[in-house]
């Protein structure tokens, strides 16, 4: 699409002069009827010249006709004439657009590279401006998978990567996430680690870790396996937050005694009795670290390059698209991936489908901000600046309490009502000085019969039964960027904004539903289902205990009981009354149960139920637990 120019044929003698509208979209343009001589509906003529008014007159009556039309279904439901001429806005509309300030100062960079590269040739330098970028990247990136001296390249994790996962996941005495000892690997942590927090209520012993460090023990230089291993390598003083780095990491089988510390910032949980999987980290033989910023140093000076020098909207925003998506998708914001080939794999597997929508976005929304504007300082200040914040999201808004859009979790996370609320003040701020703005090109109404029948949409699907509505912030983005197809200033931040935050979504977390299951939102947290009530216990004493479970819930067939964090007893088809018996050797300190109900699905798979809180049998013998034993 070349710049400058309209996404449709020019009209034909017989068409009409001011419809400016194509098919699909949600923006069309309006001819601006004026009494200035460059006007093509009012060439010049003296003002006796009654013909010529009269076929003005007539021209704004049909642009009105066919404004009415285009909107009767919203005008239907809106009866108040007044309101409706003012929602229709001026007539003629008014096409805005930026003027640049300082324009000259704004067309040097290209003025400059002109006199010396031949004529027509920025696009060129563009295109070499990339390769360079792709030279570049991809050495430092090759670099930083370069096989250390232990024999194997780093296994890249994310910052909340651990051994053992959610409660259920391991299995029956940890099975799943064997082996226990005699194994290492090497490992590259991302920078930054150390802010990252449990979303979920995660119970270690008799206490709940919610919003907060994910490390247990370290006091003698051993971990507890579910530990976030970059946070520990961290808090043992092997990698820098800043800088992120390489570790070896050892697993040492069964430990106890996860005694805690305060350690470089991090703040270490104390967990006593035994746990089947625990490692070291040890350093390499050679420095390493975190490519990331020097990746986004690279990326950032050529990225701006491009857009100084770039005469083709299509260009700038294509070559802008490619040099985030892959600095978010391999450097930035990372996901889990064990070796580099998984991850180029991955990153591509986004890529595709992330690039079309890229396409429609360009044609319907970025297309009408960026085409024929000269401000390219303005663009690179405002468009190219917003969409690196919004691409680094996990770094630029990371400080705000809100995890996610769910209403589950906007009520447990504290201060996330709070943040919510001034999010949605600045939203509708911003919106209402876009609307202003629609409103003078005349297309304020379409807008709002789309955003109508956007928010019908997703009250529909956020009352399907048994699911969740889930707003990722790719989801925020594809439902706001069609309100910035403006050429104005603000809409040149908001547009780069949103664009970036829609990379930065794709790129990290692909294209997760709009719609999901309680069950994969869990991790470790609560569905709200009911607990088994346990009696006291029958037999206690400092060596062996006896726990009574009389019922089962409805829809629940089996008993799950984790003991000290394992699960070390489930029975999928349970007799009830059961009865519950460990013994434990007297040095062993206190002893922590959990229980749940579980079922098996038709699929054989099994369902597991909330856990109560924890019940603490104490060396001494004595036993407490809740009354209802629901987890909070």
């Amino acid at each position: 699409m070349a710049e400058g120019t309209s996404s449709r044929a020019g009209p034909s003698p017989s068409s009409h002069p001011t419809s400016g509208l194509f098919d699909g979209a949600l923006m069309y343009d309006h001819t601006e009827l004026s009494s200035d001589t460059s006007s093509p509906l009012l060439p010049p003529a003296d003002i006796n010249d009654i013909p010529l008014l009269e076929l003005a007159g007539q021209e704004l009556n049909r642009s009105k006709r066919s404004s009415n039309e285009r909107n009767g279904w919203i005008e239907a439901v809106i009866d108040d004439s007044r309101i409706l001429s003012w929602l229709n806005g001026p007539l003629p509309p008014r096409k805005l657009s930026i003027k640049p300030m300082f324009p000259s100062l704004q067309a040097w960079p290209q003025a400059m590279f002109s006199t010396w590269l031949p004529l027509n040739s920025l696009h060129l330098a563009c295109m070499v401006v990339m390769l360079i970028w792709l030279i570049s990247f991809s050495m430092v990136l090759a670099n930083s998978n370069r096989r250390l001296p232990e024999g194997q390249p780093p296994l890249h994790l994310a910052c909340n990567t651990r051994l053992w996962h959610e409660t259920t996941y391991c299995g029956l005495d940890g099975e799943n996430c064997a082996p226990f000892i005699d194994s290492n690997f090497t490992f590259l942590c991302p920078s930054y680690c150390a802010s990252v927090q449990v979303l979920e209520p995660h119970i270690v012993g008799n206490q709940e870790i919610i919003y907060d460090n994910m490390v247990i023990g370290g006091e003698s230089d051993i971990y507890r396996g579910d530990s976030f291993i970059c946070q520990a390598a961290i808090h043992a003083g092997l990698i820098s937050n800043t800088n992120g780095g390489c570790g070896v990491l050892t697993r040492n089988g069964e430990h106890q005694n996860f005694t805690a510390s305060v350690r470089n910032g991090i703040t270490s949980i104390e967990f006593l009795p035994s746990f089947p999987l625990s490692y070291s980290l040890t350093t390499t033989d050679i420095k390493c670290g975190d490519p990331q910023w020097k990746l986004f140093t690279l990326s950032l000076v050529l990225s701006v390059s491009i857009s100084l020098l770039a005469e083709s909207s299509p260009l700038f925003v294509a070559s802008t698209f490619i040099i985030v998506f892959f600095q978010v998708a391999l450097a930035s914001d990372r996901p889990f991936y064990p070796d580099p080939a998984s991850g180029l794999s991955l990153a591509f597997e986004r890529f595709l489908p992330t690039a079309l929508v890229a396409v429609v976005l360009y044609r319907y929304c970025i297309h009408y901000t960026l085409r024929g504007l000269q401000a390219h300082l303005e663009k690179t200040l405002l468009w190219l600046g917003g969409c690196w914040i919004g691409a680094l999201n996990d770094y630029t808004f990371d400080k705000i309490p809100i995890s996610r859009l769910t209403a589950h979790d906007l009520r447990q996370q504290p201060g996330a009502i709070t943040a919510l609320l001034i999010i949605l003040t600045v939203i509708v701020a911003a919106a209402g000085g876009q609307a202003l703005a629609f409103r003078t090109e005349g297309r304020l109404l379409r807008y709002i019969g789309a955003y109508l029948i956007a928010g019908l949409a997703l009250g529909c699907l956020g009352a399907v039964p048994n699911l969740q509505l889930r707003l990722h912030h790719y989801i925020l983005a594809l439902l706001l960027l069609p309100g910035t197809s403006l050429q104005t200033r603000p809409s040149l931040l908001y547009q780069g904004l949103l664009f970036g935050l829609f990379i930065n979504g794709t790129a990290r977390w692909g294209y997760a539903s709009i719609l999901q299951t309680a069950e994969a939102l869990r991790q470790d947290g609560q569905l709200g289902s009911a607990v088994p009530q346990v009696l006291h216990p029958d037999v206690i004493t400092q060596s062996g205990i006896a726990l009574t479970i009389e019922q089962l819930a409805r829809g629940f067939d089996g008993i799950s009981i984790l003991v000290d964090d394992v699960e070390r007893y489930h029975e999928p088809k349970a007799s009830m009354p059961l009865l519950f018996n460990w013994t434990r050797a007297p040095a062993d300190g206190p002893t922590f149960f959990r229980f749940a109900f579980t079922s098996v699905t038709a699929l054989g798979e099994i369902f597991y139920g909330d856990y109560t809180k924890p019940g603490t049998w104490y060396t001494n013998g004595s036993w407490v637990y809740t009354e209802s034993g629901q987890h909070q």
